[in-house]
């Protein structure tokens, strides 16, 4: 993983930087964010990382909701902060990107349901940084697949944001089960997860 530095105000910095990120040559395959005011660049994921994204993908598709969609590539801004993430999965509501003008990100305050997968190299930027973007924008629900959790892998829900922070709503390590609320009234089953 790689960084640009860049000035994290929003306004006329933020319009510079979202520019030179849409419009620079980047390597294919890899994200590109924005985190706090920082172009990170990380390296394409590996297939045991996109298995467990299209497992997970491949559950949520049974129970969204008709007028929500599930994205791979979406970009959610978070201007005032100085943020523009793309996670490995999102949820969002058909509505808000059919009223987007301009540009391709959509509002993080929209997002409905996140999931991060944790590689070596963004491991920390899932476990911290964006936990805490994901609860201030109040994003409703933040799932973590924890590939290289300290104690092993985990898969961690985290929910009803306040004051900028998650609660943990349930953690449990690859092989057990983890439920995910209204509206996916969802149980995941992480036996089927592949272990590096």
């Amino acid at each position: 993983m790689s960084a640009l530095p860049a000035d994290p105000a929003p306004g006329q910095h933020w319009d510079g930087l979202v520019r030179f990120w849409e419009e620079s040559d980047w390597p294919e395959g890899s994200r590109v964010e924005i985190i706090d005011g920082v172009i990170v660049v990380t390296p394409p994921p590996a297939a045991p990382h996109n298995r467990l994204a299209e497992l997970v993908q491949r559950s949520l598709y049974r129970v969204l909701p008709k007028d929500w969609g599930l994205y791979q590539t979406q970009g959610l801004a978070h201007p005032q902060y100085g943020r523009l993430y793309i996670p490995d999965l999102v949820v969002i509501p058909y509505a808000v990107l059919d009223g987007l003008e301009g540009g391709n990100a959509a509002p993080l305050t929209a997002a409905e349901l996140v999931v991060e997968v944790t590689s070596p190299s963004n491991a920390s930027y899932d476990r911290i940084n964006k936990a805490a973007a994901y609860a201030q924008a109040g994003v409703p629900l933040y799932v973590l697949v924890d590939r290289f959790g300290p104690g092993g892998p985990t898969v961690t829900l985290y929910g009803e944001p306040k004051d900028s922070v998650y609660r943990e709503l349930e953690k449990v390590k690859f092989g057990e089960d983890v439920h995910l609320p209204a509206p996916f009234e969802l149980t995941l089953d992480t036996g089927v997860f592949p272990v590096d």
